[in-house]
């Protein structure tokens, strides 16, 4: 139900689809007895619109997610270097051929230099199919291919092939894994998704290492004023937006450990 809902509310509520309802029904009301109402919201819309695409107010709500926690330095050898879903676009994969990855493939490739550096750490990837229907291919089979293509040794890797959301990836990567006491895990997603992440695998009792990549903002003054196009202010806006809607809900549901889990 948890899946399903999250779903359902960001596709109504996507803030580029909402402004783009109020500008059609500001629009419409300007032909009925309500012009002044219909003015006044696309007045909004379009203040809103130039607001998230003019500004830096997107990379002002992504920096902190980002910033959250800082790429390592030294690491001691992990037991485990675990890598969540979401890079893989199977979907593409079955319509066009090739292999297809989504802007946070990244987190793939991490995941092989991470397994090169310490040879004796398991690699695990975590997802399975994002789609409402519940149909469609696992993440894991095209995160398997890539690896094995890669040049990983199949013994090396686990895959877990089910979940459909970071809770999800969590706890069936714990029951799978069955990781023993004094483990270390390495953490690897993108660093926006890294607080909700690592707050989650601490809620099912794993104090993992994060391991954050697929940065989408420069640090300090430098990002807030850097020359980013209107389409990626944009594109930072929802994606903040969205991580921001889903610490909540998660520590709402008790999903996760605080609301903006910390080092």
């Amino acid at each position: 139900m948890f899946f399903t809902l999250s779903k359902v509310l960001w596709w109504l509520l996507a803030p580029a689809k909402l402004g783009l309802i109020a500008l059609v029904g500001g629009l419409a009301l300007t032909a009925t007895r309500f012009v002044r109402l219909g003015r006044w919201i696309i007045a909004v819309a379009i203040v809103a619109a130039a607001a998230i695409g003019l500004t830096p107010l997107g990379v002002a709500m992504m920096q902190p997610l980002e910033d959250r926690f800082a790429f390592p330095g030294a690491l001691e050898e992990p037991d485990a270097i675990v890598v969540l879903g979401g890079p893989m676009n199977e979907a593409m994969k079955e319509a066009r051929g090739p292999t297809a990855m989504t802007d946070a493939g990244v987190r793939m490739t991490a995941g092989v230099e991470l397994a090169r550096r310490f040879p004796k750490a398991r690699l695990i990837f975590t997802g399975g199919s994002s789609e409402l229907s519940g149909g469609g291919r696992s993440e894991a089979e095209g995160a398997e291919r890539l690896w094995l293509a890669l040049g990983m040794a199949p013994e090396r890797m686990t895959f877990e092939r089910e979940s459909r959301n970071t809770y999800e990836n969590a706890v069936n990567t714990i029951l799978l894994a069955k990781p023993r006491a004094g483990e270390r895990w390495l953490l690897v997603t993108s660093a926006w998704h890294m607080p909700r992440a690592m707050g989650i695998f601490r809620r099912q009792g794993m104090n993992v290492t994060p391991y954050p990549v697929d940065f989408h903002t420069y640090p300090g003054v430098k990002g807030l004023l850097s020359r980013y196009g209107t389409i990626e202010r944009y594109r930072q806006f929802e994606m903040a937006m969205r991580e921001w809607i889903g610490l909540a809900a998660y520590r709402w549901t008790d999903k996760t450990d605080a609301l903006f889990p910390a080092p």
